[in-house]
């Protein structure tokens, strides 16, 4: 090769230097006013839903202001807590007819129980008659009329054949089945060791009538608001004691988290308390030596217990109103320990929407004297039976009384 042909030959193959400027789009402009108004577009919707969250959580007051908790972690559901299907053995009665039979008492085959609005009522075969109602109607039973039409919750049969009947907003109550004549023993809202009695929610009676033992689950929230009651944690329960001769009503225990179902001990020495928000039954010794004293009867139980009844067995059923699965996932154990979730929770939405995501699992366990676990009945999805609130034993059947369902539930005890 020549040297004139190598510099041409150098001049074509020169390597040539790639620049930003060479690879630019030819339609610069164009993309670059797209990806702005891009940007603006997701940063404005992004405005748009974050800062209604914002002002909601600075700005609006929460109703609750929960405490710090502590809970142990739920036991397995294995052994006597297996998951079964047996609560869907159970007969439903009086669909529709009955709406929030919270608690179930009875004087030989005929039965009483109390409905959500306000009324008394005896359960005789196949009929329903009210005897007695507690308010001042018209009752519908809802949220807004319970203060006024009142909602009977615990209710016992006395020595005497009467009633004793535990009225959330106000107070308790004998009731005469027969002749259907209401005496009220204790107001609602009177004060009683320097708080107001503001949600009675059971109560239990000595085999001589003199004594009647009942729970004031808060002195801050009523029934109707009972989830506030759940979240916040308030340690504002108290056990009391009513004598019916003195007419004096005495503070035995306080500081319990959600008081909620009460059993007499055999001995009646002591009673049996179910401390909804701790998962945990506490004995509160009544009378005898250890007056005055409490203790932990069962601790860290797979459910949030409501109502605890006698067995026939000489043992205790014992409701349970929420579940807390494991394994699995318990939406009040997981914010135990984080209060401002719940005051956010709270700030968003209504206790009525919130109901709409508590699990319809139903739990009913029964408890030897001692406080271990003989056997459960569950109904997983509550297909049958739903918010469970008390099994009360008769006759070889167990009677579950719920919160807010409109039915009885009958499970013949033989089959399961």
């Amino acid at each position: 090769m020549n040297e004139p042909e190598g510099l041409r030959f150098r001049r074509l193959n020169r390597p040539q230097v790639i620049t930003d400027e060479l690879q630019e789009p030819q339609y610069k402009g164009t993309s670059t006013y797209s990806g702005k108004v891009f940007r603006v577009t997701l940063v404005t919707l992004g405005g748009c839903l974050i800062l209604p969250l914002l002002v909601v959580f600075f700005l609006l007051e929460s109703p609750i202001h929960p405490e710090l908790l502590s809970l142990n972690e739920p036991p397995l559901m294995s052994g006597c807590y297996e998951p079964n299907f047996k609560l869907r053995e159970a007969q439903r009665l009086f669909e529709d007819q009955l709406v929030g039979p919270e608690s179930i008492a009875n004087f030989g085959d005929v039965m009483y129980t109390g409905t959500a609005d306000g009324k008394i009522v005896k359960i005789e075969g196949k009929s329903i008659t009210v005897i007695a109602r507690l308010g001042k109607p018209p009752c519908d039973g809802s949220r807004e009329q319970e203060p006024s039409c009142g909602r009977p919750l615990g209710i016992r049969v006395g020595p005497n054949g009467t009633l004793f009947v535990a009225d959330a907003y106000l107070g308790l109550f004998e009731v005469n089945p027969v002749t259907g004549e209401v005496t009220n023993l204790v107001s609602a809202g009177q004060m009683v060791g320097g708080r107001r009695l503001s949600f009675v929610n059971d109560l239990d009676v000595t085999q001589d009538g003199r004594k009647v033992y009942f729970t004031d689950s808060s002195s801050r929230w009523q029934r109707r608001d009972y989830l506030h009651l759940i979240m916040e944690a308030t340690a504002d329960g108290r056990v009391l004691e009513y004598d019916t001769e003195t007419k004096e009503v005495t503070v035995l225990m306080e500081n319990l988290r959600f008081a909620n179902g009460i059993q007499l001990f055999p001995d009646e020495e002591s009673v049996l308390v179910t401390e909804t928000t701790m998962a945990r039954i506490r004995r509160v010794h009544v009378s005898g030596l250890n007056k005055g004293g409490m203790d932990t009867f069962v601790d860290n139980l797979p459910g949030f217990p409501d109502n605890i009844r006698r067995s026939s067995s000489g043992g205790y059923w014992v409701a349970m109103s929420a579940v807390r699965p494991n394994p699995g996932f318990s939406m009040l154990d997981f914010l135990s320990q984080k209060p401002w979730i719940k005051k956010l929770i709270f700030k968003l939405f209504s206790q009525d929407m919130l109901m709409k995501f508590v699990p319809r699992y139903s739990l009913v366990i029964e408890l030897q004297e001692s406080g271990t676990c003989v056997r459960s009945f569950h109904d997983p999805h509550g297909m049958v039976a739903a918010y469970v609130s008390e099994a009360h034993e008769h006759d070889g059947h167990l009677y579950l009384g719920s919160f807010r369902s409109p039915y009885l539930c009958k499970l013949d005890l033989s089959k399961v």
